[in-house]
Protein backbone atom coordinates (compact mmCIF):
# COMPACT_ATOMS: atom_id res chain seq x y z
CA UNK A 1 0.00 0.00 0.00
CA UNK A 2 1.30 3.32 -0.73
CA UNK A 3 -1.26 5.38 0.20
CA UNK A 4 -1.49 6.60 3.99
CA UNK A 5 -5.14 6.71 4.70
CA UNK A 6 -7.20 8.20 8.19
CA UNK A 7 -8.29 4.34 8.79
CA UNK A 8 -4.57 3.46 8.40
CA UNK A 9 -3.00 6.08 10.81
CA UNK A 10 -5.58 5.36 13.06
CA UNK A 11 -4.38 1.78 13.38
CA UNK A 12 -1.09 2.87 13.78
CA UNK A 13 -1.87 5.55 16.67
CA UNK A 14 -3.36 2.27 18.48
CA UNK A 15 -0.97 0.50 18.04
CA UNK A 16 1.82 2.98 18.63
CA UNK A 17 -0.07 4.54 21.91
CA UNK A 18 -0.99 1.30 23.22
CA UNK A 19 3.17 0.51 23.91
CA UNK A 20 3.52 3.99 25.01
CA UNK A 21 1.40 3.33 27.54
CA UNK A 22 2.70 0.01 28.33
CA UNK A 23 6.52 1.40 28.50
CA UNK A 24 8.14 1.02 32.10
CA UNK A 25 11.30 3.01 32.49
CA UNK A 26 13.81 0.44 33.91
CA UNK A 27 16.53 3.08 33.84
CA UNK A 28 17.03 7.04 33.90
CA UNK A 29 18.84 6.73 31.11
CA UNK A 30 15.79 6.27 28.59
CA UNK A 31 14.17 9.02 30.35
CA UNK A 32 14.63 11.47 27.86
CA UNK A 33 14.35 9.01 24.90
CA UNK A 34 11.30 7.94 26.21
CA UNK A 35 10.00 11.47 26.60
CA UNK A 36 10.77 11.97 22.86
CA UNK A 37 9.07 9.29 22.19
CA UNK A 38 5.74 10.79 23.53
CA UNK A 39 6.32 14.40 21.71
CA UNK A 40 6.57 12.07 18.50
CA UNK A 41 3.20 10.99 19.11
CA UNK A 42 2.00 14.37 20.46
CA UNK A 43 2.93 15.48 16.80
CA UNK A 44 1.75 12.73 14.89
CA UNK A 45 -1.73 14.11 16.22
CA UNK A 46 -1.01 17.89 15.35
CA UNK A 47 -0.21 16.68 11.67
CA UNK A 48 -3.42 14.24 11.42
CA UNK A 49 -5.47 17.78 12.56
CA UNK A 50 -3.60 19.44 9.97
CA UNK A 51 -4.96 16.93 7.18
CA UNK A 52 -0.55 15.92 6.76
CA UNK A 53 -1.38 12.06 7.20
CA UNK A 54 2.47 11.49 5.47
CA UNK A 55 3.85 13.45 8.30
CA UNK A 56 1.57 11.95 10.69
CA UNK A 57 2.59 8.56 10.11
CA UNK A 58 6.44 9.50 9.72
CA UNK A 59 6.23 10.61 13.55
CA UNK A 60 4.49 7.59 14.50
CA UNK A 61 7.09 5.49 12.99
CA UNK A 62 9.66 7.86 14.93
CA UNK A 63 7.89 6.96 18.23
CA UNK A 64 7.49 3.21 17.73
CA UNK A 65 10.95 3.00 16.76
CA UNK A 66 12.40 5.10 19.77
CA UNK A 67 10.33 2.62 21.77
CA UNK A 68 11.83 -0.31 20.03
CA UNK A 69 15.03 0.61 20.62
CA UNK A 70 14.53 1.21 24.37
CA UNK A 71 13.40 -2.19 24.82
CA UNK A 72 15.94 -3.37 22.67
CA UNK A 73 18.77 -2.24 24.83
CA UNK A 74 16.66 -3.06 28.21
CA UNK A 75 15.75 0.26 29.45
CA UNK A 76 12.17 0.10 29.22
CA UNK A 77 9.57 -2.92 29.08
CA UNK A 78 5.74 -2.77 28.67
CA UNK A 79 3.07 -5.55 28.06
CA UNK A 80 2.60 -4.64 24.78
CA UNK A 81 3.26 -7.58 22.24
CA UNK A 82 5.72 -5.47 20.53
CA UNK A 83 7.58 -4.83 23.31
CA UNK A 84 7.73 -8.03 25.21
CA UNK A 85 9.72 -9.96 22.50
CA UNK A 86 12.79 -7.63 24.07
CA UNK A 87 12.01 -8.91 27.30
CA UNK A 88 14.43 -11.83 28.79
Amino acid sequence: MNIITSAHLAKYFIITETALKSAKLISQAGEDALALATQYVSDAHHFEQQGDLVRAFGALNYAHGILDCLAGIGLIEGTDSDLERWQK
